[in-house]
């Protein structure tokens, strides 16, 4: 403490006495380990075959050694669990079984409106699972279920510092309800997890569940609001394992694709197609896969946007293949440089989809080490070369919660190469004064381009944290040179140095018995400067006065803004308003109001209004959820940007609309439809999912986009498409 304090009293007195305050409060609170006994469960080896139907009617289960010692995280701290939840755990040759008593003295109350796969589970009573089978406290398997039998699954690395949510595992679970409450029954073969080898084994475990109409989480173990779930170097212990290697280590997933394509002008084309995925496991702990002329049609469409700046955006990868084991590839600068960017593979720079010929990848871990790598062909499409994209990661865990790592990015094309690679330092801990969290970090990058005439580029980063509950406070400062050109990467900008800093303050005032939880950030601000000149690029802080979440959930915040940007050369803001080269500087504040999500009918508002380079702009969005029930659920949002630049007034609105229906866990799908002023130009997608077993999927898909041509729309494109895959295991 005496260390930081004349650093902080230079900001002055009043900041001075805010950050004693917190510091003072945060040293106050228990910093014992949030753990109760028992910390271990001991699985129960079975033989006799165990239905997976959400009853847990089996002797075995009753057998089972169980746990109930939840403790509450929200709303009431420390406070036990006010509805009994016990868990027990089974396994045999093939799988484990995790089944969940969830008694509710009111099952009337229970929320549960979602059905589909891949729920988004934050508004839904649910439980949820990580385990961390390799017992490194740094990776793990997040699986989670509702009421309805509704899954969804995540990879967790780096400690729940990167939480995979797009992994789709194989593994099945039912529920069943009666005047007790909800219960489930989870089956997760071990060939759908990777563990180090060992006849008998002891495997990270916790458990959550959230009880919605109370907003009441429970965890069994490790419940402090300084952690998550995720964070698995706090969970507790599952004993008495003795997993067998996968009994079917080879998956195969031929598919087929069928379906038209219309375009106005140029006539209907029949589109055919198929593939093949190959996972072969050689061992418990090392994946490989093969893809051959993959396709993703099932993959659901971008959500258009109006850039109103002067950079690029940032799309996130959605397509399977590249979705499994990302986050084995993670490394980046910040989030303006990356030097692996997947959308960069088998995607042009307007996003139109190019053949990927097929590729290869292997995942794995062993010993601390965790290994992936992976190589793509794409094929010559129009200006679009044929390109080999090679990726290999390596990262070594050292100490109790820290890593270090390597990354080599590799694109060739006839006559040309671009590699990018780089070496990173991640210090990290949840013990730091007693048991509160602590990062710093240091990532260094190249980049080498055959045909330039300055080859390299370098960029480097280093950060601290303290990510805590009630102070989060966090520095970096990062430098990209004009020269780096990572071109299976993203970059944002270039030439630049930049520093940035946060500071939020979240007490909790027992005195005001409505409110949950108070925001106040004193500051967070980004400068970023010219790398040869040092001159301002551009630049951006926000104070936030103040913020709430209330005991219902519902949110408030207000803050006020301080920006500047100053483009060398002009550029164009949208269609025919043009922003001249200068330097601007603008003020802008922003208010938005958030209901609880775990209401069937929720909504928020945001409003802001301000500067704009030359002028002024405002801004209104709305959006607004329904979940009807568990079947049917409805969203909307509506954006208007209203802008007064360079002497031209104009407004900007974007609007989107979505239905998702389920009517099984099994058979699911939505209608999704975009429009934006500055396109005019609507798009409609509508997906249909049918999963006939776990591993195996049913798509059908349909995308229309529509011009407005005068008083009229017209359709400028069509598409429907079928696409079957199918998992066999041998």
């Amino acid at each position: 403490m005496a260390r930081i304090a004349p650093t902080l009293r230079d900001a002055g007195r009043g900041a001075s006495s805010l950050v004693a305050l917190a510091w003072a409060a945060t040293l106050a609170e228990p910093l014992a380990a949030q753990r109760n006994e028992p910390s271990t469960l001991t699985a129960l080896a079975v033989t006799q075959p165990i239905r997976i139907d959400g009853r847990l009617d089996e002797p075995a289960w009753q057998q089972a050694q169980h746990i109930s010692n939840f403790t509450q995280r929200e709303l009431n701290f420390g406070a036990p669990a006010s509805e009994r939840t016990e868990v027990a755990i089974l396994f045999d040759e093939a799988a484990l079984y995790i089944g969940f008593w969830c008694y509710d003295s009111d099952p009337s109350g229970i929320r549960a409106p979602a059905m589909a796969r891949d729920f988004s589970f934050g508004s839904d009573d649910n439980v949820e699972i990580v385990l961390d089978t390799f017992d490194d406290d740094r990776n793990g398997y997040l699986f989670v279920t509702n009421p309805n039998g509704a899954r969804s699954d995540a990879l967790v690395a780096d400690n729940g510092g990167v939480v995979n949510r797009d992994w789709d595992g194989v593994w099945m679970v039912r529920t069943s309800r009666s005047p007790e409450g909800w219960f489930a029954e989870f089956r997760i073969p071990f060939s759908t997890l990777r563990f180090r080898p060992g006849s008998e084994q002891v495997w990270g475990l916790n458990l959550e569940r959230n009880i919605r109409r109370k907003r009441e989480q429970v965890l069994w173990q490790g419940w402090s609001r300084d952690y998550n779930l995720e964070q698995v170097s706090r969970a507790g212990a599952l004993a008495g394992l003795r997993p067998e290697r996968a009994a079917r280590p080879f998956d195969a997933r031929p598919f087929a694709i069928g379906g038209t394509e219309w375009q106005r002008g140029q006539g209907r084309e029949n589109v055919g197609h198929a593939g093949l995925d190959i996972a072969w496991l050689p061992s418990a702990n090392w994946k490989m896969n093969l893809t051959v002329n993959p396709d993703f049609a099932q993959v659901e469409s971008d959500r258009e946007e109006v850039n109103l700046t002067r950079f690029s955006l940032f799309y996130p990868e959605k397509r399977p293949f590249f979705l499994e084991g990302q986050e084995f590839f993670q490394f980046q600068i910040s989030d303006d440089a990356r030097p692996f960017y997947s959308r960069r593979i088998g995607l042009a720079e307007d996003r139109t989809e190019l053949q990927i010929l097929g590729g290869a990848r292997i995942l794995g871990k062993r010993a601390g080490s965790t290994l992936g790598a992976l190589l793509i062909r794409s094929e010559e499409e129009g200006a679009e070369p044929a390109s080999d994209f090679a990726v290999v990661r390596w990262k070594q865990d050292v100490l109790d919660e820290s890593a270090v790592g390597v990354i080599a990015v590799g694109r060739h094309e006839p006559g040309r190469t671009n590699a990018a690679y780089g070496a990173d330092l991640r210090f990290a801990t949840t013990s730091f004064l007693g048991e509160r969290e602590f990062e710093a970090g240091l990532t260094v990058a190249q980049t080498f381009t055959s045909d330039s005439t300055d080859r390299f580029g370098l960029a480097h980063r280093f950060f601290v944290g303290y990510p805590n509950d009630l102070i989060d406070i966090s520095a970096s400062w990062t430098r990209v040179d004009s020269n780096f050109n990572p071109e299976a990467g993203f970059l944002r900008r270039s030439a630049f140095h930049q520093v940035s800093s946060e500071f939020v303050l979240a007490p909790r005032p027992a005195f005001l018995p409505i409110v949950q939880r108070f925001e106040i950030k004193p500051w967070e601000f980004s400068w970023y400067g010219d790398e040869a000149t040092g001159d301002l690029q551009s630049f951006y802080a926000e104070v936030v006065p103040l913020a709430f979440t209330l005991r219902s959930g519902d949110s408030f915040e207000f803050n006020v803004q301080r920006r500047a940007d100053a483009p060398t050369e002009p550029f164009e803001l949208i269609e025919d308003v043009e922003i001249p080269a200068g330097t601007y500087w603008f003020t802008r504040w922003a208010a938005d109001a958030s209901s609880y999500s775990g209401r069937p009918l929720r909504g928020s508002v945001e409003v802001s209004g301000g500067d704009f380079y030359t002028g002024t702009r405002s801004e209104i969005a709305l959006s607004a959820t329904w979940k009807a029930n568990r079947h049917i659920g409805l969203n909307a949002d509506w954006a208007r940007n209203r802008l007064s630049v360079e002497g031209e007034s104009l407004t900007v609105d974007e609007a989107g609309g979505r239905i998702d229906f389920a009517i099984s866990p099994d058979l699911f799908g939505a209608v999704a439809g975009q429009w934006n002023n500055e396109d005019d130009e609507v798009i409609v997608n509508v997906r249909l999912v049918w999963i006939p077993f776990p591993g195996s999927d049913v798509y059908f898909v349909f995308n229309q986009l529509a011009e407005h041509a005068g008083s009229r729309w017209l359709g400028a494109r069509s598409t429907a498409v079928s696409k079957i895959v199918w998992r066999f295991a041998f």
